[in-house]
């Protein structure tokens, strides 16, 4: 009986030990994908020297793998990201690491993505593809096999042989899948803009999300339960209500020679029928050309001008055209109605640029996948459906809102009884709502020198 229950309290230490192991090594690899993807976007000696050693094939001891786990948690809090209650009272050093992480929805699943692409990275050989001209159903070309083995290393094309030259159905299928997450024109077309993005490695595909990941994590922290957003590589606008999504929306973002501003504001009124004051710089580079051409621009397109006094001018088409030539002391403003360039709709917010939301009278730009067109406002598809949300939910004066819907051609402003917070943000990476990585074109060049734009953020 004594032996037995010596028997029974080895076997007790020996399944202790064991689960010991398998929690430390679980610690191990659990801080090293955490480490891996600060070390991406901050590559700095500290986190390489960590990962290094974390990448041993040893696991480290716990009273080695804490200081790494405070220093990671530290990463985090210095860019405002919540993490756990990092203690050192922890006995468990899986339960450390875990309190290290941050404390975000997708930050698993971020890592998983990160690690398998790191993975990807080490184990296939990522050359660039060179392909003249274009390539589209029924071609056959003899990089069709290794853009097939991208596709299916990426989860667009699926399991199977991939060394097939003919362009089929199924690699129709899987481009289309991989041009939509990248923003591109769903057309199973490979062009340059394609090929582009199949060129891209595993490793700096890693890299975006790791770095967006981190500005988009350290600005969700804080945003609040109700607001708008506007993401201005993705051409996209979220309006979020109770932490849910009320709507979304494709817009129009500025040029990348007019960009659109990265800033925060609140949007407090709401323009119903809007006129359109145009800016100098608008009406220098834009309009005055067209009115140089054809000096009935000005009439058929409903402006009014105006000199700086405040006086209205009126002059015949070829006197408009010839003034346009020179010098144009004047200002123009496009009158409420079809065709005004605002469209029926304006959100007004306070700020430096003089940007704002608007409806616009050109709907079929909203179809083209590449939406920085505008001279740095943003225009709305669903602007209707957004302007009839505040409606219900911030408009004071209810009452003249319905009886103003009828009426095209004057202006009505809006005020509301609590303002909407708006943030135009700059993320061209991010794990979806399905958990499939989302890439977006650099529209504005923003993700040059990633390390150096974290580093300046602290």
């Amino acid at each position: 009986m004594a032996l037995r229950c010596i028997f029974i309290l080895l076997l007790l230490c020996w399944s202790s030990l064991v689960v010991a192991d398998e929690r430390l090594a679980a610690a191990n690899q659990a801080l090293l994908n955490q480490i891996e993807v600060i070390h991406l976007a901050d590559a700095s000696s500290e986190f390489d020297h960590y990962r290094q050693q974390l990448a041993a094939e040893q696991p480290l001891p716990s009273e080695k793998l804490y200081p790494i786990a405070e220093a990671a948690a530290k990463f985090w809090q210095r860019q405002e990201i919540p993490t756990g209650n990092l203690s050192f009272e922890l006995k468990d050093p899986f339960a450390a690491v875990i309190a290290s992480e941050p404390q975000v929805p997708d930050y698993l699943m971020l890592s998983n993505r990160v690690r398998y692409l790191l993975w990807l990275a080490g184990h296939e050989s990522w050359s660039p593809l060179a392909v003249e001209g274009w390539l589209r159903l029924g071609d056959s070309h003899r990089a069709i096999p290794e853009i097939r083995a991208r596709l299916q290393a990426l989860g667009d094309y699926p399991q199977g042989d991939t060394s097939e030259q003919y362009f089929d159905e199924t690699l129709k299928e899987a481009l289309i899948k991989f041009q939509t997450r990248h923003g591109l024109k769903p057309d199973a077309i490979i062009g340059p803009a394609t090929l582009g993005w199949l060129n891209r490695t595993p490793r700096a595909r890693a890299q975006l999300l790791a770095f967006n990941f981190i500005g988009r994590a350290k600005y969700l922290a804080g945003i609040g339960e109700r607001y708008l957003l506007i993401n201005i590589p993705a051409y996209e606008m979220w309006l979020v209500d109770d932490n849910r999504v009320a709507l979304k929306s494709k817009v129009i973002v500025g040029k990348p020679y007019r960009p659109t501003p990265i800033i925060s504001g609140e949007i407090k009124n709401l323009v119903l029928n809007p006129s359109w004051r145009v800016p100098r710089r608008l009406l220098t580079h834009d309009l005055l050309p067209k009115v140089r051409e054809d000096g009935s621009y000005i009439s058929s397109r409903n402006f009014e001008v105006f000199n700086y006094r405040g006086e209205r001018v009126i002059k015949s088409d070829d006197e408009w055209r010839d003034i346009a030539k020179g010098k144009f002391p004047y200002r123009l403003v496009q009158k409420p109605g079809v065709g005004n360039t605002l469209g029926r709709y304006k959100f007004f917010f306070p700020n430096e640029y003089s940007v704002y939301l608007h409806d616009t009278s050109d709907k079929a730009l909203f179809q083209r996948s590449d939406r920085a067109l505008s001279s740095g406002c943003i225009r709305v598809e669903k602007v209707e459906q957004l302007a009839n949300w505040m409606a219900s939910n911030l408009v004071r004066d209810k009452q003249t809102w319905v009886r103003m819907q009828i009426e095209r051609d004057k202006t009505q402003w809006f005020a509301f009884d609590a303002g909407l917070p708006i943030h135009l943000v700059y993320w061209t990476s991010w794990l979806d709502g399905d958990n499939v990585a989302q890439f977006r074109d650099d529209i504005y060049k923003k993700n040059q020198n990633i390390s150096l734009s974290l580093q300046a953020a602290k």
